[in-house]
C-alpha cells in the first residue's frame, strides 16, 4: 500500500471516540480505524523504514491497571521507531488534533541520567547541545522530558546550563492541527523533514548517553 495521505474519516473517528470511548462505539467502528488510521500509518511507516529503520505501532488500548482513568482506548494512534543498539528514537502519531512528530529519550535509567549531565556540564559537549535545543526552539519545537524542580546534587546552583541538567530525559516535539495538506502524501514529507531535523538531537543523545547498564524489572 502506498501512503496517499490520512483519510478525514480517521480524525472524525477519534472525534467520535474522545465523545463515546466504550467497547461498544469500538466495535461498531473498527473497521474504519483499520482502513482509515492504522493502514495509512502503516503504509507511511514502511516508506520511511529505509531511512529511520523498522517502526513499532502501539496498541490501541490503554493499560488501566494503575490509571485512574479507565476509559478502555486510545485518542490517538502513535508509533516508534527506536533502532537497535541506540539510545534516541523517533515518534509520530496521529488524532483528531492533527499530526504530531517527536524524537529523542523519553525514559532514562539512573545510569544514563549520570552519563547525560556528565556530558552536559562537559565543556565541548554541553555547549553542542545548548546550541542544538536553542535551534530547535527557535524553530518551532518544545522541548520536553522530565525535569528536577531543585539543583541535581553534585551540580552548583550557578553552573552552566542548568536548565538541561535539571532533566532526567529529553524530546523535541511539534504538532500540526488538522488541514488539507494532512490528507496527502505532504504529511510523509512533513514528518521525514521534522526527523530529519531532530537527527542531530537524537545523534548527540546516543553519542553521550548510550544504553543503559541496569537491569530492567518488568511489570
Amino acid at each position: 500500500m502506498t501512503f496517499a495521505g490520512f483519510p478525514d474519516e480517521g480524525l472524525v473517528f477519534y472525534e467520535g471516540l474522545e465523545a463515546d470511548n466504550t467497547k461498544t462505539y469500538w466495535t461498531r467502528n473498527k473497521a474504519a480505524y483499520d482502513e482509515h488510521v492504522r493502514a495509512p500509518l502503516q503504509a507511511m511507516l514502511e516508506e520511511l523504514a529505509p531511512e529511520f529503520g523498522t517502526a513499532k505501532v502501539f496498541r490501541p488500548y490503554r493499560d488501566v491497571r494503575f490509571s485512574q482513568d479507565k476509559t478502555p482506548y486510545k485518542t490517538h494512534q502513535g508509533a516508534v521507531i527506536h533502532p537497535e543498539g541506540r539510545t534516541a528514537a523517533w515518534y509520530v502519531q496521529i488524532s483528531a488534533d492533527g499530526l504530531r512528530v517527536a524524537g529523542g529519550c523519553w525514559r532514562l535509567e539512573s545510569d544514563q541520567v549520570a552519563r547525560y549531565r556528565r556530558a552536559v556540564a562537559d565543556d565541548v559537549q554541553g555547549p553542542r547541545l545548548q546550541a542544538e535545543v536553542d535551534r530547535l526552539s527557535e524553530g518551532g519545537w518544545s522541548i520536553d522530558g522530565d525535569r528536577l524542580i531543585r539543583v541535581p546534587a553534585g551540580y552548583a546552583a550557578d553552573a552552566p546550563r542548568l536548565d538541561l541538567l535539571r532533566h532526567k530525559a529529553l524530546h523535541g516535539g511539534r504538532s500540526w492541527e488538522p488541514a488539507g495538506w494532512l490528507h496527502t502524501r505532504r504529511a510523509l514529507e512533513e514528518v521525514r523533514d521534522a526527523w530529519r531535523d531532530l537527527a542531530a538531537l537524537n545523534a548527540w543523545l546516543d553519542d553521550n548517553v548510550g544504553a543503559t547498564t541496569k537491569e530492567i524489572r518488568r511489570r
